[in-house]
């Protein structure tokens, strides 16, 4: 790697973070519309995955809504296609995924996010993103194997973080 680019890496806040297209986006045709967003912003793709989820797994990454009333719905959504998963890295990546994605709720999200371009509902509401840097680590773990994220320089980042450094 590159003196530089290792500078880079070592001086600034670089998290990962979980995003996944739900399967409104999915049914949409909104995946490419969705990882094109993450790229624009410079964020690095370095986990890509589609899958069914199963009742378990919702029960598990849905744990905190198990006994809300709109959890059987919820599980029934998300159950109904299939998800891709998808882990970006980037300087305080969790914070600027959620500003992409904008408000749960697409009806009140800013134009110009995915949600407020793209959606309409509250379920719905084409891609989940982690909530928290401490959530992260239990989403990678829950949706991907070690050997399912890749480790690899992107030049650009010396572009992107440049007056940082």
């Amino acid at each position: 790697m590159d003196n530089k680019l290792k500078e880079v890496k070592k001086s600034l806040p670089f998290e990962r973070t979980v995003v996944f297209v739900k399967p409104d986006g999915i049914q949409r045709g909104l995946v490419g519309d969705v990882i094109s967003r993450f790229e624009k912003k410079g964020l690095k793709l370095i986990g890509l995955k589609m899958m069914t989820v199963s009742d378990a797994l919702v029960r598990d990454h849905y744990s905190h809504h198990v006994d809300k009333p709109f959890f059987k719905s919820l599980s029934k959504f998300i159950t109904s296609s299939p998800i891709v998963v998808m882990v970006w890295e980037g300087v305080e990546a969790v914070e600027a995924v959620r500003i992409i994605c904008g408000s749960t709720s697409s009806r009140k999200a800013d134009a110009g996010t995915i949600r407020g371009d793209l959606g309409m509902g509250f379920t719905s509401n084409v891609v989940h993103a982690s909530d928290s840097v401490e959530n992260v680590e239990k989403e990678i773990k829950r949706f991907f194997k070690d050997d399912e994220l890749f480790d690899y320089d992107k030049t650009e980042y010396l572009h992107i973080y440049y007056p940082e450094i």
